[in-house]
């Protein structure tokens, strides 16, 4: 699947190099091909512009004081930025880690947060499961005890029925 990725990635690539090649030298290569087939426009010549146009303004004029800035004065009078320019790469790293240590330790508590009140929800339903089975033997040792006392009743009530038979008694 990578390398498949990896050649439709290659394509595109490529394809993307093709049209902004296009997109660049096209309209050069427009013009000159036009300018190639009209033989007419080989002969014309233009005269040279004549303006009065003022110089343009350098970016010294436009603001004087960006010239005397520098890199060195980036940040010169905040004493954080200052302090912190100053740490050692070692100090930068150590920091990171000490951070990367807080983050973990918070994703470690919210972890066993989260996994007790998962063991105090099952243990809920493990609770809810033993009532739900004890109320089910019950239920079913209650039938089994009716079924027995209605056989008992069948036969009781087959032998009356055969006495009465016996004795004349005509039934419905």
């Amino acid at each position: 699947m990578t390398r498949r990725s990896g050649s439709c990635l290659r394509t595109c690539l490529v394809i993307f190099a093709v049209i902004s090649a296009l997109c660049v030298s096209g309209p050069a290569l427009y013009w000159k091909i036009k300018k190639g087939f009209n033989l007419k426009t080989s002969s014309i010549s233009c005269n040279p512009c004549v303006c009065d146009c003022p110089p343009p303004l350098s970016l010294l004029k436009l603001a004087p004081g960006i010239a005397n800035l520098s890199v060195t004065d980036c940040g010169k009078d905040d004493p954080d930025l200052k302090e912190e320019m100053e740490k050692q790469f070692v100090d930068l790293l150590s920091e990171e880690l000490k951070l990367q240590e807080t983050v973990s330790d918070e994703h470690i508590r919210h972890m066993n947060i989260t996994f007790g009140e998962a063991r105090r929800v099952a243990a809920q339903y493990q609770k809810e499961a033993e009532k739900c089975n004890t109320a089910t033997e019950t239920c079913e040792q209650a039938r089994e005890q009716v079924e027995a006392l209605m056989r008992q009743e069948k036969k009781i009530t087959s032998l009356w029925e055969r006495r009465a038979r016996q004795l004349g008694y005509v039934g419905e």
